[in-house]
């Protein structure tokens, strides 16, 4: 698969998810409507995905991750029917820490400037 392609998949996939979140389709109380999909990685073989999901409210990521992953076959199915590819992938949720990891080194430079 071309670099294009993926790209063009990912983006589409994250399109999709965002939507079903937004609109309140996934009904799950643990799920934030403040949740989005951030990055996407999908397999060679178009097999597999890995979403990274990021939230507002960090007391509210993991919550809405397994929220996410338990509506994931109902998500697929909702991927299958809009992108109409041979294969939909499978999907696993995962926590993007991102924001989390970059605030925490910037904690760790600040108080190395403030030893200084």
């Amino acid at each position: 698969m071309s670099d294009y392609s993926c790209e063009r998949l990912n983006s589409r996939i994250a399109e999709i998810v965002n939507t079903l979140i937004a609109n309140g389709e996934i009904k799950n109380p643990g799920l934030s409507r403040f949740a989005s999909v951030n990055d996407i990685y999908v397999s060679k073989d178009k097999a597999y995905a890995k979403l990274y999901v990021w939230c507002i409210d960090e007391k509210a990521l993991e919550s809405s991750v397994a929220a996410l992953q338990a509506a994931a076959g109902f998500i697929q199915s909702r991927l299958g029917s809009v992108l109409k590819t041979r294969n939909t992938p499978k999907l696993t949720f995962i926590a993007d820490e991102t924001e989390r990891n970059a605030r925490r080194i910037d904690e760790l430079l600040e108080s190395i400037n403030e030893s200084k």
